[in-house]
Protein backbone atom coordinates (compact mmCIF):
# COMPACT_ATOMS: atom_id res chain seq x y z
CA UNK A 1 0.00 0.00 0.00
CA UNK A 2 1.36 3.42 -0.96
CA UNK A 3 1.89 5.77 1.95
CA UNK A 4 -0.11 8.99 1.94
CA UNK A 5 1.91 11.97 0.74
CA UNK A 6 2.32 14.58 3.47
CA UNK A 7 3.96 17.92 2.71
CA UNK A 8 4.61 20.17 5.73
CA UNK A 9 4.79 23.95 5.36
CA UNK A 10 5.68 25.95 8.46
CA UNK A 11 6.44 29.58 9.13
CA UNK A 12 5.14 32.71 10.85
CA UNK A 13 2.03 34.61 9.84
CA UNK A 14 1.95 36.51 6.57
CA UNK A 15 4.61 34.57 4.67
CA UNK A 16 2.22 33.22 2.04
CA UNK A 17 1.82 29.69 3.35
CA UNK A 18 -1.85 29.39 2.43
CA UNK A 19 -1.44 30.63 -1.14
CA UNK A 20 1.52 28.36 -1.86
CA UNK A 21 -0.08 25.40 -0.11
CA UNK A 22 -3.24 25.64 -2.22
CA UNK A 23 -1.26 25.87 -5.44
CA UNK A 24 1.04 23.01 -4.45
CA UNK A 25 -1.85 20.77 -3.40
CA UNK A 26 -3.50 21.32 -6.78
CA UNK A 27 -0.28 20.41 -8.59
CA UNK A 28 0.22 17.28 -6.46
CA UNK A 29 -3.50 16.39 -6.56
CA UNK A 30 -3.80 15.96 -2.82
CA UNK A 31 -6.02 17.82 -0.32
CA UNK A 32 -4.95 21.05 1.36
CA UNK A 33 -5.30 21.58 5.12
CA UNK A 34 -4.93 25.02 6.65
CA UNK A 35 -4.36 24.21 10.31
CA UNK A 36 -4.61 27.88 11.23
CA UNK A 37 -8.33 27.72 10.42
CA UNK A 38 -8.72 25.05 13.10
CA UNK A 39 -7.18 27.28 15.76
CA UNK A 40 -9.13 30.28 14.50
CA UNK A 41 -12.36 28.30 14.81
CA UNK A 42 -11.51 27.68 18.45
CA UNK A 43 -10.69 31.37 18.93
CA UNK A 44 -14.07 32.25 17.42
CA UNK A 45 -15.82 29.75 19.69
CA UNK A 46 -14.18 31.29 22.74
CA UNK A 47 -15.31 34.77 21.71
CA UNK A 48 -18.86 33.68 20.91
CA UNK A 49 -19.22 31.89 24.25
CA UNK A 50 -17.53 34.60 26.30
CA UNK A 51 -14.63 32.38 27.38
CA UNK A 52 -11.36 34.08 28.37
CA UNK A 53 -8.73 32.94 25.83
CA UNK A 54 -6.04 33.19 28.53
CA UNK A 55 -7.87 30.90 30.98
CA UNK A 56 -6.35 27.46 30.40
CA UNK A 57 -8.97 25.67 32.50
CA UNK A 58 -11.89 27.32 30.75
CA UNK A 59 -10.39 26.60 27.34
CA UNK A 60 -9.86 22.94 28.31
CA UNK A 61 -13.56 22.73 29.22
CA UNK A 62 -14.45 24.38 25.93
CA UNK A 63 -12.45 21.74 24.04
CA UNK A 64 -14.52 18.98 25.66
CA UNK A 65 -17.67 20.23 23.96
CA UNK A 66 -16.10 21.68 20.82
CA UNK A 67 -17.81 20.44 17.66
CA UNK A 68 -15.02 20.67 15.09
CA UNK A 69 -15.20 18.56 11.94
CA UNK A 70 -13.73 18.34 8.45
CA UNK A 71 -15.29 18.14 5.00
CA UNK A 72 -13.50 17.56 1.71
CA UNK A 73 -14.54 20.19 -0.84
CA UNK A 74 -14.74 19.65 -4.60
CA UNK A 75 -11.63 21.79 -5.12
CA UNK A 76 -9.54 19.62 -2.79
CA UNK A 77 -9.58 21.72 0.38
CA UNK A 78 -10.19 20.21 3.81
CA UNK A 79 -12.91 22.55 5.07
CA UNK A 80 -13.05 23.19 8.81
CA UNK A 81 -16.60 23.13 10.19
CA UNK A 82 -17.56 24.57 13.59
CA UNK A 83 -20.89 23.28 14.90
CA UNK A 84 -21.54 22.05 11.37
CA UNK A 85 -21.15 25.50 9.79
CA UNK A 86 -18.60 26.97 7.44
CA UNK A 87 -17.00 29.77 9.48
CA UNK A 88 -14.45 30.95 6.91
CA UNK A 89 -16.05 34.42 6.60
CA UNK A 90 -15.94 34.85 10.40
CA UNK A 91 -12.38 33.89 11.33
CA UNK A 92 -10.22 36.39 9.43
CA UNK A 93 -10.72 39.55 11.47
CA UNK A 94 -8.21 40.99 13.97
CA UNK A 95 -10.34 40.16 17.04
CA UNK A 96 -10.43 36.47 16.18
CA UNK A 97 -6.73 36.55 15.27
CA UNK A 98 -5.89 37.92 18.71
CA UNK A 99 -8.03 35.33 20.50
CA UNK A 100 -6.51 32.58 18.36
CA UNK A 101 -2.98 33.55 19.28
CA UNK A 102 -3.91 33.44 22.96
CA UNK A 103 -5.74 30.10 22.97
CA UNK A 104 -2.98 28.48 20.92
CA UNK A 105 -0.42 28.68 23.73
CA UNK A 106 -2.30 26.21 25.94
CA UNK A 107 -0.86 22.65 25.84
CA UNK A 108 -4.35 21.09 25.85
CA UNK A 109 -5.18 22.98 22.67
CA UNK A 110 -2.01 21.87 20.88
CA UNK A 111 -2.61 18.21 21.82
CA UNK A 112 -6.23 18.37 20.68
CA UNK A 113 -5.41 19.98 17.35
CA UNK A 114 -2.40 17.78 16.57
CA UNK A 115 -4.53 14.66 16.98
CA UNK A 116 -7.19 16.04 14.63
CA UNK A 117 -4.61 17.13 12.05
CA UNK A 118 -3.03 13.69 11.95
CA UNK A 119 -6.39 12.00 11.49
CA UNK A 120 -7.71 14.41 8.86
CA UNK A 121 -4.56 14.64 6.74
CA UNK A 122 -3.80 10.95 7.15
CA UNK A 123 -6.97 9.95 5.34
CA UNK A 124 -5.74 10.86 1.86
CA UNK A 125 -2.45 12.65 2.39
CA UNK A 126 -2.32 16.43 2.21
CA UNK A 127 -0.33 19.60 1.93
CA UNK A 128 -0.52 20.83 5.52
CA UNK A 129 0.48 24.33 6.58
CA UNK A 130 0.88 25.76 10.05
CA UNK A 131 3.59 26.45 12.60
CA UNK A 132 4.58 23.05 13.97
CA UNK A 133 3.66 20.65 11.16
CA UNK A 134 7.16 19.37 10.42
CA UNK A 135 8.35 19.42 14.02
CA UNK A 136 5.30 18.10 15.87
CA UNK A 137 2.45 16.90 13.68
CA UNK A 138 4.30 15.03 10.90
CA UNK A 139 7.99 15.02 11.91
CA UNK A 140 8.61 11.88 9.85
CA UNK A 141 7.77 13.39 6.45
CA UNK A 142 10.81 14.15 4.29
CA UNK A 143 8.93 16.99 2.60
CA UNK A 144 9.30 19.97 4.94
CA UNK A 145 9.38 23.64 4.01
CA UNK A 146 9.88 26.70 6.18
CA UNK A 147 8.76 30.07 4.82
CA UNK A 148 10.18 33.33 6.08
CA UNK A 149 9.95 37.03 5.18
CA UNK A 150 10.66 40.34 6.87
CA UNK A 151 7.96 41.46 9.37
CA UNK A 152 7.20 44.62 7.41
CA UNK A 153 6.61 42.58 4.23
CA UNK A 154 4.29 40.21 6.06
CA UNK A 155 2.42 43.08 7.72
CA UNK A 156 1.81 44.73 4.35
CA UNK A 157 0.36 41.48 2.99
CA UNK A 158 -1.87 41.02 6.02
CA UNK A 159 -3.04 44.64 5.85
CA UNK A 160 -4.01 44.18 2.20
CA UNK A 161 -5.92 40.99 3.05
CA UNK A 162 -7.86 42.82 5.75
CA UNK A 163 -8.70 45.68 3.40
CA UNK A 164 -9.90 43.25 0.74
CA UNK A 165 -12.06 41.54 3.38
CA UNK A 166 -13.68 44.87 4.21
CA UNK A 167 -11.85 45.58 7.48
CA UNK A 168 -11.05 49.29 7.52
CA UNK A 169 -10.62 49.97 11.24
CA UNK A 170 -7.01 48.79 11.49
CA UNK A 171 -3.88 50.65 10.34
CA UNK A 172 -0.69 49.27 8.81
CA UNK A 173 1.41 50.14 11.92
CA UNK A 174 -1.12 48.27 14.08
CA UNK A 175 -0.89 45.23 11.84
CA UNK A 176 2.91 45.29 11.96
CA UNK A 177 2.80 45.51 15.75
CA UNK A 178 0.44 42.51 15.86
CA UNK A 179 2.73 40.55 13.54
CA UNK A 180 5.77 41.17 15.73
CA UNK A 181 3.85 40.32 18.91
CA UNK A 182 2.60 37.10 17.33
CA UNK A 183 6.16 36.19 16.35
CA UNK A 184 7.27 36.51 19.97
CA UNK A 185 4.39 34.38 21.26
CA UNK A 186 4.87 31.72 18.60
CA UNK A 187 8.62 31.39 19.10
CA UNK A 188 8.63 31.48 22.92
CA UNK A 189 5.60 29.39 23.88
CA UNK A 190 6.38 26.28 25.90
CA UNK A 191 4.29 23.95 23.74
CA UNK A 192 5.41 23.43 20.12
CA UNK A 193 7.23 26.73 19.55
CA UNK A 194 7.78 27.93 16.01
CA UNK A 195 11.20 26.67 14.96
CA UNK A 196 13.01 24.87 12.16
CA UNK A 197 15.93 22.50 11.87
CA UNK A 198 18.24 21.18 9.17
CA UNK A 199 15.52 18.90 7.76
CA UNK A 200 13.64 21.89 6.32
CA UNK A 201 13.99 23.56 2.95
CA UNK A 202 13.95 27.29 3.79
CA UNK A 203 12.33 29.71 1.33
CA UNK A 204 12.28 33.49 1.66
CA UNK A 205 8.89 34.34 0.21
CA UNK A 206 9.63 38.06 0.34
CA UNK A 207 11.95 37.52 -2.62
CA UNK A 208 9.77 35.22 -4.74
CA UNK A 209 6.21 35.11 -6.03
CA UNK A 210 3.80 32.22 -5.31
CA UNK A 211 4.39 30.40 -8.61
CA UNK A 212 8.17 30.55 -8.21
CA UNK A 213 7.85 29.28 -4.64
CA UNK A 214 5.73 26.34 -5.77
CA UNK A 215 8.17 25.41 -8.54
CA UNK A 216 11.02 25.39 -6.01
CA UNK A 217 8.97 23.17 -3.73
CA UNK A 218 8.15 20.72 -6.51
CA UNK A 219 11.83 20.42 -7.40
CA UNK A 220 12.72 19.80 -3.76
CA UNK A 221 10.00 17.16 -3.42
CA UNK A 222 11.26 15.34 -6.52
CA UNK A 223 14.78 15.39 -5.11
CA UNK A 224 13.61 13.96 -1.78
CA UNK A 225 11.37 11.23 -3.14
CA UNK A 226 12.82 7.76 -2.52
CA UNK A 227 14.15 5.93 -5.55
CA UNK A 228 11.91 3.16 -6.96
CA UNK A 229 12.15 0.04 -4.84
CA UNK A 230 13.59 1.91 -1.85
CA UNK A 231 11.79 2.98 1.34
Amino acid sequence: MTEALIVAIDGPSGVGKSTAARLLAARLRVPYLETGAMYRALGLEALERGVDPDDAGAIAELLERLDLDAAFTDDGEILVLLDGRDVRPLIRGPEVASATSRVSVHPAVRHFMVDLQRRWAGRRGAVVEGRDIGTRVFPETPFKFFFEAAPEVRAARRFQQLREAGTQAVTLPEVERQVRERDVRDSTRAESPLRRDASYVVIDTGLAGPQEVVERMLRAIDERRPAPGRR
